[in-house]
């Protein structure tokens, strides 16, 4: 299982006690990139959830970043987030400090004690995601495509191995759609990390093809194809 960053073997995932995916298999290597679609309420963020530690794994076997998400307990679930990077559609910054000091705050959450390591490792991913410049601005004063690039250079921090990126693309005009995600195929080609992205926005898909997965019917389809409506 080396090269594999996901690996979900017969598993069921419930939100309270409702099953809402059924015999889930799916292996993701290192170095892919993954659409994860399905309509509202089948089940894309509770598969995100059960990969990020956030639904506890009871039924079936699975890894993620070399974690047995089987054996997670809250004790190690942050060392499972510590090889992960989320991004989300609605972006979560801290709006009372600037795109440094939200980048402090997530390293001193994860470890981090050097003052001159986490200012060179916030220079570097800002650099990464073209906010170079812009770390002395606060939050409102970015764009929205700015503040998603933010959340991306977040997400970036600790070198993860596996990207989650949920709607990431969700509140962008198409232009700035386009520019996020050519940013995020860049972090996937040139760092070799793994992306899974959820999205409903099925003309991403068509312009950046890539691998796709698809939830529906409590059931997860492997290389499902897209019904362009």
């Amino acid at each position: 299982m080396s090269q594999s960053i996901v690996e979900l073997k017969h598993v069921n995932i419930y939100q309270s006690n409702s099953l809402i995916l059924s015999d889930v298999n799916i292996s993701v290597d290192k170095g892919e990139f993954v659409y994860l679609v399905g309509k509202t309420g089948t089940g894309k963020s509770s598969l995100l959830k059960t990969m990020y530690g956030d639904l506890q794994l009871t039924e079936g076997e699975g890894w993620v970043v070399g974690h047995d998400l089987r054996k997670l307990t809250w004790k190690t679930v942050p060392f499972l987030r510590r090889n992960l990077g989320v991004v989300f559609q609605d972006f979560q910054l801290l709006t009372d400090r600037n795109v440094n000091e939200n980048m402090k705050f997530v390293l001193k959450a994860t470890g981090w004690k050097d003052e001159k390591l986490m200012d060179e490792k916030i220079a570097d991913v800002l650099e990464k995601v073209g906010l170079k410049t812009k770390g002395f601005k606060m939050p409102f004063e970015l764009s929205g495509g700015e503040q998603q690039r933010m959340d991306i250079a977040r997400a970036l921090l600790n070198s993860p191995r596996l990207i989650l990126a949920d709607e990431p693309t969700g509140n962008l005009d198409p232009e700035t759609s386009d520019e996020i995600m050519n940013l995020l195929f860049h972090i996937c080609r040139d760092y070799n990390t793994t992306i899974i992205m959820a999205t409903h926005d099925y003309l991403v898909i068509k312009k950046f093809p890539a691998r796709t997965i698809k939830t529906e019917m409590g059931k997860v389809w492997d290389n499902a194809t897209i019904e362009m409506s």
